[in-house]
């Protein structure tokens, strides 16, 4: 949609103030430290002038008061080289503040105004800057004069080349959104809704998936081409046996025609099979295409989401008392706009840990011979198909024996195991949960909000954060992200013959073991990777599917999980490495144990996401409650396998009941395949074999009531227990399902018990 349509004037106005009042901080803070720099002279004034015309369109009189003497301040210091020192330029800040606020207000639908009582300290500041530098002027020229008129004249802006008035054809339009600096190109936007480009998302992804069903096909016309060929070749030995039979000549003449046809359908099938080719080529091309282009589209460049990081910075540092410049790299680097706004807050964090912890008072700074203003370093950018953020200071650091020390004190390990802990190891504690260093409660630490806010962000993004230290030396902390959520970088595995993804950012490593490496102790499967025992557990088992890993003489093996709480993940094979479009799962399904989205793969068979936290804390239930299966070993028997669970086909057209039953139903050990409707379900009793089929009743193209029929005549499937589940308690149904031959009939509310597990059992017995 267009850039107007769905907003109001007041909240484009919202829009325009706050991106001119980022230019304003940005500026402002440059002016702090380049007193002269002319051109952010020039920006702030074109800033000021700007938000006030904006205002006066959409009659926010209160922004167009302090906008227009933020105007006149910048003006007196571009022509009067009038002094902006630290003071000016707090009281100007307080000023960009204001202005925010008043916006904010300003947009709201109940159409509330800042009050005057606010407003009054931030104006009666800002004219005070003009006052103190028009008293400091009329004094150098004729002391004694009075200075009451210099500062009530800033009701008017003093004569300029650029008056202030809206005629100035030099003055960046008022409703301009996101104007760049002075002689930037702005380029033509639209506004377009988060939902949108997910729903545009998954189509570039359908689309590239459906442009690659064309290669099976494909494959097949070649397999038909040999086929032909081969036919061909068949024909030529019949011409070759007629001839030394010394046969008519009408046969002859009946095969070189043939012969002759065949050939010309062979050329014509290899035209048409060259032509299908190069258009699957292009056609996956433009797949391509259109996915990078969907993706670009939900970039934004990092500096979209840090420019208010330097104004907060200097704020928290003055009120410290200490001196400290942030220097950002990588503002251009693309990054999603979800993951962005996701970054604000642990990125903050970080920021004011480091001030409040890291860096040094200036005087403490100097007898450490270090410069009196510290540097942060925040840094963006794009490395092994990962977005990289790194936040780094050369404060004090970490002293290690202290954080050794605190960590015994907590009572988080043992003195001796502390004292074989390595530094990397050590690092890990400060993520965990309401973990400090600091015994004392401030304003800005001992909040109970530490690190883990960090930690816990980023994993819910797939990603993974490290910290490492330089005593005296400084901090430095690893973002590692995904570089989008709508695309997924992930590992392909078989488990239980069905495709799973396991995202790159989560796994710690992937090998290939020997079973003859697999140890036990305490009757727990481990195996050794460097220094570390590492759990054993079946992928199958955890995810509550059928089978075993195949018995091959090396195991495929996911490690996951911190160091501290690590396992190795028993999968069937590795199937490589996969770019990954994410879709949401219907929300009707809840939380799926273990499972955090869904994707298609180019084939078009679907797969699901692994959700790794949720898998790890599945892996401690079962761990804790003893209940692993053994992977076996080289040379042992598979007498340790469990024996064959019962199959159980549910057959409902609700894609909420059909998971509710079978999640009841594979937690108590059942395998459990699904069928869409009574068709389905008749197709699949047909080829497979159940020890029970669940049905419902009211389903499209044949209901439960003609499909239990249809088993019950059947001579083979007639002795299958079948089990009626519906909405319908009514006595009739309930007859008719028992009449057509149903062997048990439950009412949906019967869900909320265990009633159905019950009745499966009395059926067919336990798994």
């Amino acid at each position: 949609m267009s850039g107007l349509e769905g907003f109001s004037m007041r909240e484009l106005f919202r829009s325009e103030v706050a991106t001119q009042a980022d230019r304003l901080n940005e500026y402002l803070l440059i002016l702090e430290t380049q007193p002269d720099d002319g051109h952010a002279l020039e920006a702030l004034m074109r800033a000021a002038h700007s938000i006030k015309g904006a205002a006066r369109m959409v009659d926010v009189e209160p922004a167009v008061r302090i906008a227009h003497v933020m105007e006149d301040v910048f003006v007196a210091a571009q022509h009067d080289h009038l002094p902006l020192p630290t003071a000016a330029i707090d009281k100007l800040l307080r000023g960009t503040d204001m202005l925010r606020h008043i916006a904010a207000e300003a947009s709201r639908s109940d159409g509330a105004e800042v009050r005057e009582e606010e407003l009054a300290p931030v104006l009666d500041a800002l004219h005070g800057i003009l006052t103190a530098a028009g008293a400091a002027a009329a004094g150098a020229a004729t002391p004694g004069t009075d200075t009451h008129a210099t500062a009530t004249a800033t009701d008017e802006p003093p004569p300029r080349a650029t008056p202030a008035g809206d005629e100035d054809p030099t003055a960046p339009p008022a409703a301009t959104v996101g104007a760049g600096p002075p002689g930037s190109h702005v380029d033509n936007t639209i506004r377009v809704s988060a939902e949108s480009l997910n729903r545009l998302m998954g189509l570039a992804g359908e689309v590239r998936v459906e442009s690659r069903w064309l290669r099976p096909y494909a494959d097949s016309l070649v397999q038909f081409k040999h086929r032909h060929t081969e036919l061909i070749s068949l024909l030529d030995r019949l011409r070759d046996t007629l001839q030394d039979a010394h046969s008519n000549d009408y046969a002859h003449a009946l095969l070189a025609d043939i012969l002759q046809r065949a050939g010309a359908c062979r050329q014509q099938l290899a035209e048409r099979l060259n032509e299908l080719d190069e258009y699957d080529r292009r056609s996956h091309a433009l797949a391509s295409r259109l996915n990078r282009e969907v993706l670009a589209s939900r970039m934004r460049p990092f500096a979209d989401g840090v420019q208010g990081f330097p104004r907060r910075v200097r704020d928290l540092a003055h009120s410290l008392g200490k001196r400290v410049r942030l220097e950002i790299l990588g503002l251009a680097t693309q990054v999603d706009r979800d993951i962005l706004e996701r970054l604000e807050a642990p990125l903050h964090h970080l920021l004011r840990n480091a001030i409040d912890h890291g860096i040094e008072t200036p005087a403490a700074r100097a007898a450490a011979g270090k410069p009196a203003e510290a540097t942060i370093r925040l840094e963006a950018l794009h490395s092994a198909g990962m977005l990289s953020i790194v936040v780094a200071d050369d404060g004090r650091g970490m002293d290690m024996s202290a954080l050794r020390d605190r960590i015994v004190a907590r009572k988080l390990v043992s003195s001796d195991m502390a004292a074989d802990l390595s530094e990397a190891e050590l690092m890990e504690f400060l993520f965990l949960p309401g973990f400090s260093t600091r015994d004392q409660v401030t304003e800005l630490s001992g909040r109970g909000v530490g690190l883990d806010v960090v930690h816990s962000t980023v994993q819910e993004m797939h990603g993974i954060v490290h910290a490492t230290a330089r005593p005296g030396q400084g901090m430095r902390f690893h973002l590692q992200l995904p570089l989008t959520l709508s695309m997924i970088r992930a590992l392909l595995v078989e488990i239980a013959g069905e495709p799973y993804a396991f995202p790159l950012a989560q796994i710690h490593r992937t090998l290939r073991l020997p079973r003859r490496a697999i140890e036990t102790m305490e009757g727990r499967q481990y195996f050794t990777l460097g220094s570390q025992h590492v759990g054993l557990v079946a992928a199958n088992q955890v995810l509550g599917l059928g089978g075993a890993p195949p018995d091959d003489e090396e195991v495929a093996i996911i490690v996951l999980g911190e160091r501290l709480d690590r396992y190795g993940l028993v999968v069937d094979r590795f199937l490589g490495e996969r770019s990954l479009v994410v879709h949401a799962l219907d929300p009707r399904l809840c939380k799926l144990k273990d499972i955090s989205a869904a994707s298609i793969l180019e084939n078009g068979d679907p797969c699901l996401i692994v959700d790794v936290e949720d898998l790890l804390r599945s892996v401690d239930i079962l761990v804790t409650g003893g209940r692993l299966d053994r992977i076996l070993r080289a040379g042992e028997t598979a007498a340790y396998t469990r024996p064959a669970a019962k199959r159980i086909l549910v057959v409902d057209d609700s894609i909420t009941v059909r998971e509710v039953e079978r999640s009841m139903l594979v937690n108590r050990g059942y395998v459990v395949e699904v069928a869409v409707d009574g068709m389905d379900g008749w197709n699949a009793v047909r080829t497979g074999r159940y020890d029970l089929v669940i049905s419902d009743i009211d389903m499209p193209r044949m209901n439960g009531f003609e499909f239990v029929a249809l088993i019950k005549k059947d001579p083979v499937l007639k002795s299958l227990p079948v089990m009626i589940v519906s909405y319908k308690d009514r006595e009739e149904d309930r007859r008719r399902g028992l009449e057509v031959g149903a062997d048990y009939y439950l009412a949906k509310g019967s869900f909320h018990d265990e009633t159905l597990l019950e009745a499966v059992a009395d059926l067919i017995g336990k798994a």
